[in-house]
């Protein structure tokens, strides 16, 4: 399951969100309605119930979350499994500039955690799409026992 995550914001280029109103995001958010919920980038961003539920029936739950929630997500769920997607410095960097999101601050800063301590496993993806996507794929066919 690849669930869309709730944002206060749009569905852009970058993200294929599903959006929610600032208001009704913090009405859900102080009722406890979101499993996960962070605020990031002058955003609010949720994992929608559903998810949790479908990963609590042994289903895999494929969500895109903040490393600043990955502990919560590993308390709700022991199975979590973190897969780091990034990119050698060098790519992050050009990719990160030609966003030109305010949001995204230092690039510097933003560089050093490209790739949380909390990781079980990487995807490195700056070279061909189909080789990161493969390999990612056979992570979840390990964690699927399919492999």
């Amino acid at each position: 399951m690849f669930p869309r995550r709730l944002v206060t914001g749009p569905p852009s280029a970058h993200e294929d969100n599903a959006e929610i109103a600032e208001a009704d995001f913090s009405r859900a958010a102080a009722a406890g309605a979101f499993p996960l919920h962070w605020r990031a980038h002058g955003l609010g961003y949720s994992i929608r119930p559903d998810a949790l539920e479908e990963a609590a029936r042994g289903r895999i739950v494929v969500c895109n979350i903040s490393r600043r929630v990955i502990e919560a997500a590993r308390r709700m769920l022991p199975g979590v499994h973190v897969v780091a997607i990034t990119a050698a410095p060098e790519t992050l960097a050009a990719r990160l500039a030609a966003r030109d999101r305010p949001e995204d601050g230092d690039l510097g800063a933003r560089l050093a955690r490209a790739v949380p301590a909390e990781a079980d496993a990487t995807v490195v993806n700056d070279g061909e799409r189909s080789i990161a996507t493969a390999n990612f794929v056979a992570i979840l066919l390990d964690r699927a026992g399919r492999r």
